[in-house]
């Protein structure tokens, strides 16, 4: 199985006027089509809503490691009953 590299890429959508992010894979590996969304963020009401997350490191570490207090980041990905026993915001 070869891959084209030529038809795999990694994409940004920004959305500044209703303040969604993406970073997506797109492409072909081999015969097989890949596709799917590796980080998504949403801003809301001043905080970071993290609706997917499949970085290796998480996006939430290096928001607090850029100076970004915990209680401004949602986990979204979670249920907001969980959301409580997180170190993150609710």
């Amino acid at each position: 199985m070869s891959r084209n590299y030529e038809e795999y890429e990694v994409q940004t959508i920004f959305d500044q006027k209703q303040h969604h992010d993406q970073l997506l894979y797109v492409g072909w590996r081999g015969n097989k089509r890949d596709f799917g969304c590796i980080l998504h963020l949403d801003i809301k009401d001043g905080k970071i809503w993290i609706q997917h997350d499949g970085t290796e490191v998480g996006i939430a570490n290096q928001l607090v490691e850029m100076g970004v207090p915990k209680k401004d980041i949602i986990l979204a990905f979670h249920e907001p009953y969980i959301r409580q026993f997180t170190e993150f915001g609710t």
